[in-house]
């Protein structure tokens, strides 16, 4: 889920850096320190958003820099455990796949696609049902529950594990598919009534 934040931080400016205004240079700075970083309670940290400095700023004894107070905002992205999220398909392993959802990618493996027996074709980049003939490909658009999180403090790469292997989760077409199969179902069951 994609969220915004508001952070408070102190910013650090040089002596050489005074000629630049001050939002302009806390938001060159808070953008070194923050963006594409991983927390474990804000997830991604996408874009540093309205930046705006404490005009009165502190100078230290032993440091020609100034110190102020920056209250902005962050964009963040930070998946939750059973959220249904749509991504694409960037790239097939014999392992599995390998979905971008929002900043990151999140691993599809083998066995949390279908019950089916399945083959991964790594040279050609699709993953094909046995049974169904269903195909994944890189570039499929396919709609996931996430599993498994593991956003640790310090990794600039979390890890994310999704599975389709629930009623109207996979690639987009299979979804119809079944939406089409499930309609009627329905329909034929109230004309035998």
């Amino acid at each position: 889920m994609f969220q915004i934040i508001e952070v408070e931080d102190v910013v650090r400016v040089e002596p050489l850096d005074f000629s630049e205004t001050l939002n302009k240079m806390a938001e060159k700075v808070l953008k070194l320190k923050y963006e594409s970083t991983l927390s474990p309670d804000f997830g991604y940290v996408v874009l540093i958003i309205g930046v705006k400095a404490d005009k009165v700023g502190k100078i230290l004894p032993s440091d020609g820099a100034t110190y102020h107070t920056v209250n902005f905002k962050l964009l963040t992205y930070l998946p939750k455990l059973q959220e249904v999220v749509e991504g694409d398909v960037v790239e097939i392993t014999d392992f599995g796949a390998f979905i971008r959802i929002g900043p990151t990618d999140a691993l599809l493996h083998l066995s949390q696609i279908t019950d089916e027996y399945l083959n991964s074709d790594v040279r050609q980049g699709l993953i094909t049902a046995q049974q169904s003939n269903r195909v994944i490909n890189v570039g499929t658009r396919m709609r996931v529950r996430v599993t498994a999180l593991s956003l640790a403090r310090g990794s600039s790469m979390g890890k994310i594990g999704v599975t389709c292997r629930q009623p109207f989760l996979g690639a987009n077409d299979w979804i119809e598919e079944d939406l089409k199969k499930s309609s009627k179902d329905t329909s034929n069951k109230k004309e035998s009534e």
